[in-house]
């Protein structure tokens, strides 16, 4: 097992602590101090030192490496050291990081100007890039796995529970499907029902077939009722009877029907009729030939009218949008013009603004109250003037640059506006010789309507419309005749009609019946089948059940025997009988959230004991409030403990008798 011990640390400036060395020489340290004496610094100056974060996984930025005042403010020009001097199994390296202030001269200034921070980085006394230094880091121990060795709060309070469950199947190993299934004799049939999927998307299928079914089930009986409820009233009737009487009085039609198409095809009246076809086809040909030349004309003169009417609305329909466009960017212009107008303002008054020496405070020191140098005051007031009139003059620049842009963006509008009132003027020149076309193609439209043939006045065209009349005529003499005889068959041939089609909806009825039969025969058999695989789904999910119980059983049985106080709750138990994953700490079956700091102190070493084996790494362990335990349980790691005790108004430690050797 490699093994990671704390020599000795070193604190210089560093979070309020000015100058401190914690002496470890590798054994376990009792480190004691009051409140806020600096303990748990000790903590964030050791993972500071070799991943750049406090011990709440903070990064620098994040939370405050400078010395403070009282008032809260950093003072400047310190550099902020921390050195560790570290065993890794026997060989010493020592880590030194420097974090600083810089100060930069820029061109016409006197003073420097605080730019930032840096950070210097040595191991083993040599200067490093930060890279180097964080591949040496890294060449002893991972950043994740020295948090889970060296916090025992860390793997119970700051890791999430499907991190800390993860990290327990890696420790411990999950368990194969096939080690749960031979566990029990009644999964045997387990592997065949799974057709290749996994417990989980099984049940996943089980279930969402399972509802499927379910809901199916539960509509079949209102179907079967809307079924029944279907089935027509045929009581008294007689299915083959109703078909004779069909039969019968269909042979009455075909036979009526024949007679009413004897009568209407008196040979006489079929002759006038086509003559009198003929005779209107003659005269549509007659008007066609009339009128033929003055349609086309008509035609052509309306498709002129509408081209021109669509270039007149399109004329429209641009000075109207041209004005709106003008219009906006009047808005937009004048606008602008106000905003310039306000900069010009805001200059002229940030322009009149005076250095005030006031502002510059008292010209006694803060600490002592003594009077100040009259060089140092003037030196103070000379930067605190030469500051305002910087800032003036860059207040200054930035409301000279948004006015020019706002006066180029107004010229800009400007240029924009011309341009629309130009196409303004040109469509406002068009647009009335437009119009003036349409009024003149629609007047040539009138006069051509006018001008057309009057096809009622030709010679022709009268000699056949009279030879028409005549004909219709005599076609109305001959079916009077015959009008008293068609009336009485139509009469007859509909009473027919009427009793066979009464007669064929209640036969009709015997369809419905057996087509609603038919349906409730098939529900049946469906309900049948999914009742039967609804149980053989019950089944399964009775199996993976089983399985997933018998595999909380191994799995917990499994981890719980890795660790010495630490039992792990993998699996809730739901209100609907299934499981749910989580991963609870107890101890004797109290959970973490409910022991005291005792008790959590000792189950984090105690799950920190664990994974060190598993990791084959044996680290330093910081106890931070371990006044309250009194026997820690032993680990493979360094323990450092950090102890509240109100008589030590600065830091105090004791050290145990080391048992590690530096390798020669």
């Amino acid at each position: 097992m490699k093994q990671i011990v704390l020599e000795r640390l070193v604190l210089r400036n560093f979070k309020g602590i000015r100058d401190f060395t914690l002496d470890a020489r590798g054994a376990n340290v009792n480190v004691y101090g009051d409140n806020a004496a600096g303990k748990t610094t000790l903590f964030d100056a050791w993972s500071w030192l070799l991943f750049d974060k406090d011990s709440e996984n903070k990064s620098t930025g994040n939370f405050e490496i400078k010395t403070l005042r009282p008032d809260g403010t950093p003072i400047h020009n310190l550099e902020h050291e921390v050195e560790g001097m570290l065993l890794v199994d026997g060989r010493r390296t020592t880590l030194r990081k420097v974090y600083r202030e810089k100060w930069t001269k820029t061109r016409g200034r006197v003073e420097a100007v605080f730019s930032g921070h840096t950070t210097d980085y040595f191991v083993d006394g040599v200067p490093v890039k930060k890279g180097e230094y964080e591949a040496s880091v890294a060449a002893i121990v991972d950043e994740d796995i020295f948090r889970l060795l060296t916090d025992p709060r860390y793997f119970n309070e700051v890791m999430k529970w499907q991190d800390r469950r993860k990290t327990l199947l890696t420790v411990c190993g999950d368990l194969k499907d096939d080690e749960v299934i031979a566990s029990r004799a009644e999964l045997a049939d387990l592997p065949a029902i799974l057709g290749g999927r996994t417990i989980e998307q099984h049940r996943k299928v089980v279930l969402a077939r399972r509802k499927e079914i379910n809901d199916e089930l539960e509509r079949i009986p209102d179907r079967i009722d809307e079924a029944n409820r279907a089935k027509p009233d045929v009581s008294g009737y007689s299915e083959d009877e109703l078909h004779e009487k069909i039969e019968a009085l269909k042979a009455q039609i075909d036979a009526k029907q024949a007679e009413l198409t004897r009568i209407q095809n008196g040979g006489e009246i079929a002759e006038k009729e086509r003559r009198q076809r003929e005779l209107e086809a003659e005269l549509l040909a007659i008007k066609n030939e009339l009128q033929a030349g003055t349609l086309d004309k008509l035609a052509a003169k309306r498709q002129e009218i509408a081209e021109l009417r669509r270039q007149a609305e399109e004329a429209d329909y641009g000075i109207q949008e041209r004005r709106r466009r003008i219009e906006a960017v009047e808005r937009e212009i004048a606008e602008l013009n106000e905003e310039a107008a306000r900069l010009r303002e805001e200059w002229r008054r940030v322009n009149a603004e005076q250095f005030d020496a006031s502002s510059c405070g008292d010209a006694n020191c803060p600490t002592c109250g003594q009077a100040l140098p009259e060089e140092q005051v003037a030196a103070a007031r000379q930067k605190a003037e030469a500051e305002f009139n910087r800032r003036k003059s860059e207040r200054l620049e930035q409301i000279n640059q948004r006015g020019k842009q706002k006066v180029a963006e107004a010229q800009r509008l400007a240029h924009e506006k011309a341009e629309h009132e130009r196409v303004l003027a040109e469509l406002q020149d068009v647009r009335g010789p437009r119009w003036a076309a349409v009024e003149v193609a629609e007047k040539e439209l009138a006069e051509l309507q006018a001008g057309m043939t009057d096809v009622a006045a030709d010679p022709r065209y009268i000699k056949k419309q009279q030879e028409l009349e005549a004909v219709k005529t005599e076609i109305a003499a001959l079916r009077s005749s015959t009008v008293s005889a068609l009336d009485k068959v139509r009469l007859e041939l509909a009473g027919l009609r009427t009793e066979a089609e009464l007669l064929e909806s209640k036969r009709a009825k015997f369809d419905v019946v057996r087509r609603q039969e038919a349906r409730i025969a098939e529900l049946e058999q469906q309900e049948k089948e999914l009742a039967a695989e609804f149980e053989r789904l019950e089944h399964e999910l009775h199996l993976l059940d089983l399985f997933t119980r018998a595999k909380v059983d191994l799995l917990e049985s499994r981890i719980n025997s890795k660790f010495r106080l630490a039992k792990f709750k993998l699996f809730r138990e739901q209100i609907n009988g299934g499981l749910e994953e989580t991963c609870e700490v107890m101890v004797d079956g109290v959970p973490y959230g409910s022991l005291n700091n005792a008790a959590r102190h000792n189950v984090g070493l105690d799950i920190i004991t664990t994974l060190s084996e598993h990791y084959g790494i044996a680290a330093p362990i910081f106890l931070d409030n371990a006044e309250s335990i009194t026997r820690p349980l032993p680990t493979p790691g360094q323990q450092i403990r950090l102890i509240v005790s109100a008589g030590d108004k600065t830091l105090r430690v004791e050290t145990e008798q080391s048992q590690i050797k530096e390798a020669v």
